[in-house]
């Protein structure tokens, strides 16, 4: 059984892990995700998931059982020199929306992934999916906006969601724009010989 201790709340992040055999532990901590004025959105993504990575690091194992590792990551939804964080309100998730609507935008996440008994050295990495979006109405994007579902998320929309209808195309992982690129996850981890087979049959 793979056991991993995620630094981060999101069910998302912890479904897709369970899902490919992982038993996750949840550990999230607390750090500052403000941008640097003139940062690109995918050097963001690495630096606060180091950061992420960093806090659990100091703050201990944390888990009541061995672990294969530690994992944070952070997930950026950004287009030329914007960075779509999570929607302050409605009206902001509108605006969002309207800005990526008929155009492609990109999603990174920038992941870190280190070994709480110091097997290897810590690994660190960003993903990069590309996502277009079809027109959408404004009929399209209020509707949607009323559902709530964009509300809690980054660029202010879910892909594995009510929005997967919006999606003309995407080039790239699709877990990553849910949250987390599981294939590069997992082969870092073998890369690190963290896992000797992929985590098939995992924790139910």
């Amino acid at each position: 059984m793979f056991h991993l201790l995620l630094a981060s709340a999101s069910p998302r992040r912890r479904s897709l892990l369970e899902l490919v055999g992982f038993s996750v532990e949840v550990a999230p901590v607390d750090v500052d995700e403000s941008l640097v004025e003139g940062e690109r959105g995918d050097d963001a993504a690495e630096r606060i998931a180091r950061c992420k990575a960093e806090a659990s690091i100091a703050a201990g194992p944390g888990a009541d059982h061995e672990v294969v590792a530690g994992i944070a990551a952070d997930t950026v939804v950004w287009m030329d020199d914007e960075v779509l964080g999570k929607p302050t309100d409605a009206a902001d998730a509108v605006r969002m929306l309207g800005r990526l609507s008929g155009v492609e935008h990109r999603v990174t996440t920038g992941w870190a992934i280190w070994s709480p008994t110091g097997a290897f050295e810590p690994r660190y990495g960003r993903t990069t999916t590309r996502v277009a979006f079809r027109t959408l109405s404004d009929d399209d994007i209020a509707h949607y906006v009323a559902t709530g579902e964009p509300l809690d998320k980054a660029g202010a929309y879910g892909i594995q969601g009510r929005a997967s209808l919006f999606v003309d195309h995407i080039v790239g992982d699709w877990s990553n724009v849910v949250g987390l690129p599981v294939g590069d996850i997992v082969q870092t981890l073998r890369d690190a010989g963290a896992l000797g087979r992929l985590p098939f049959g995992g924790a139910k």
